[in-house]
């Protein structure tokens, strides 16, 4: 399985930009807002390419029902997810240590270990955290 530090605040998806000589990552207000991210603090960023390492095209079927496709929680800033939870899932990609990711609700992730994009499974949420959740899989994942 991935292991994500503790002390990590944000995990999302956004576009980087060029303006003039220099790059910007956007991180919208309503993410940070109800998060423990603090305007001013300085914060260690990673970059992960897309699938395939090439941009993936966001559509309407990728964003939230209020047309957020960042927002990875609810409305009260509780993720989507509960421990115990069973999911079907469809992994849309792999993270760097070679677990799959899938997205359920408004973009948040679920990392599933011994599965491969494409894979569509029945999971079990087995830790949720702030903007990520971990799952086990109930069954080997069917390849599509």
């Amino acid at each position: 399985m991935a292991e994500i530090p503790d002390s990590l605040r944000l995990l999302y998806e956004t576009t980087l930009e060029k303006h003039g000589d220099q790059y910007t990552i956007s991180i919208p207000e309503e993410v940070v807002d109800g998060s423990s991210l603090t305007p001013g603090e300085v914060y260690r960023v990673a970059l992960l390419a897309s699938a395939n390492g090439v941009q993936e095209e966001t559509t309407s079927s990728q964003s939230a029902p209020n047309g957020d496709r960042h927002q990875s929680r609810n409305q009260n800033g509780t993720p989507p997810v509960e421990e115990g939870e069973v999911r079907s899932v469809t992994i849309d990609t792999l993270g760097d240590q070679g677990d799959g990711i899938a997205k359920v609700e408004r973009g948040f992730v679920v990392v599933v270990p011994g599965t491969q994009p494409g894979d569509k499974a029945d999971v079990e949420i087995t830790d949720v955290r702030e903007s990520v959740a971990f799952a086990e899989p109930m069954s080997k994942p069917e390849v599509r």
